[in-house]
C-alpha cells in the first residue's frame, strides 16, 4: 500500500492559483494569524505576520508546485503545500476547518485559510531581490511553457542512467510533475518507468513530451485529481481521478490492451504500469 499521500502537483496547484488570482489582486491583506511556527520556520510567525499586515495583494503566480502571491513593493508570499497542505478561500469565517496553520484576513471580509494535517507545508516572505534567475537555479523548465520542447526534454535526459520515472520527478529538471502525472504520462507514451532516462529513442522522447503536456493539461481542465485530501480553494474536488488510466488501478484491465495493471516500486514511489504496453 502507498504510504505517501499524493502531493498536489502542477494541475492542482495551478487550479488554486487561477482561483486566487481571480479573487485577490488589488485587495488588502488586513491581518495575518499564523498559528503554527513550523509553517514559517526559521522566521518567527509574528515577524511574518507583522510584515504582511496592511499589504496590497498583486497577481498570483506559480512556479512548479509553488504558489507565489504578489505583494506591493515587489515582495511575494511563497507557499508550498507539500503533502497535505490545503488553501481555502472563504467569505468571512463561515467554515470551521481542522488543522488550520494560518489565516489571512482580506479586506471586505474574506479569508484565505491554510491548513495542513501533516504540517509539512511552508510559507515564506520573499523580497524583490529574489529574481526569476534564482528560481530557475532551483527549479527546472515549466512543462507547459513554450520553452519545453521535445528537444529540450531530450537534452535534459541525455546521459542520465537514473530511471525515467525518477527523472520526471526531479524538480531540478522539469518542475511540477509528481507521482500521478509521471505514471500517466509514461503510460500514454508507452515507456516503462524503469527505463534509463538517457536511453529513450528520439521517437519515444517525442511521444513522452506530448504525453506530459497532454496529461498535465487534462489535469488542469478537470481541476486536478482528488485522490487523498486535495480540494480546490473553493472546497470543490477535482475530477481527474476519474480519468486516470493506470495510477491507482492495480489489478484492473489496461484500457489499451486489457493486461492487468501492475504496481511496482520505482524511484521510491508506488508506480503503476501496464507491462503489456510499456515495454
Amino acid at each position: 500500500m502507498e504510504t505517501i499521500p499524493p502531493v498536489p502537483e502542477l494541475p492542482e496547484v495551478e487550479t488554486i492559483r487561477r482561483q486566487l488570482d481571480e479573487a485577490l489582486p488589488g485587495r488588502t491583506l488586513e491581518h495575518a494569524t499564523i498559528v503554527d511556527e513550523r509553517l514559517t520556520r526559521p522566521v518567527p510567525p509574528a515577524t511574518v505576520a507583522s510584515e504582511l499586515r496592511g499589504r496590497r495583494l498583486g497577481r498570483v503566480r506559480r512556479r512548479g508546485k509553488f504558489l507565489r502571491l504578489g505583494l506591493d513593493g515587489g515582495d511575494e508570499l511563497v507557499l508550498h503545500l507539500r503533502m497535505t497542505g490545503r488553501v481555502h478561500l472563504e467569505p468571512g469565517n463561515s467554515a470551521e476547518r481542522t488543522h488550520v496553520r494560518a489565516v489571512l484576513s482580506i479586506a471586505a471580509g474574506d479569508t484565505v485559510v491554510i491548513s495542513d494535517q501533516r504540517r509539512f507545508a511552508t510559507l515564506r516572505l520573499a523580497g524583490p531581490a529574489e529574481t526569476d534567475a534564482e528560481w530557475n537555479a532551483r527549479l527546472g523548465v515549466e512543462p507547459l511553457e513554450p520553452g519545453f520542447t521535445a528537444a529540450r526534454l531530450q537534452a535534459l535526459l541525455d546521459g542520465r542512467m537514473t530511471s525515467i520515472k525518477a527523472a520526471l520527478l526531479d524538480q531540478r529538471l522539469v518542475a511540477g510533475i509528481g507521482n500521478i502525472y509521471a505514471d500517466e504520462a509514461l503510460f500514454a507514451a508507452g515507456v516503462d518507468p524503469r527505463r534509463p532516462a538517457g536511453g529513450l529513442t528520439d521517437r519515444e522522447n517525442r511521444g513522452l513530451h506530448r504525453a506530459i503536456r497532454d496529461r498535465l493539461r487534462a489535469g488542469i481542465r478537470t481541476n486536478g485529481a482528488s485522490i487523498d485530501s486535495f480540494h480546490d480553494s473553493l472546497g470543490n474536488p477535482g475530477t481527474m481521478q476519474h480519468e486516470l488510466r493506470v495510477h491507482l488501478r492495480e489489478g484492473q484491465a489496461c484500457p489499451r490492451c486489457r493486461t492487468p495493471i501492475t504496481k511496482l516500486r520505482v524511484a521510491q514511489r508506488g508506480t503503476y504500469v501496464c507491462e503489456g504496453c510499456q515495454r
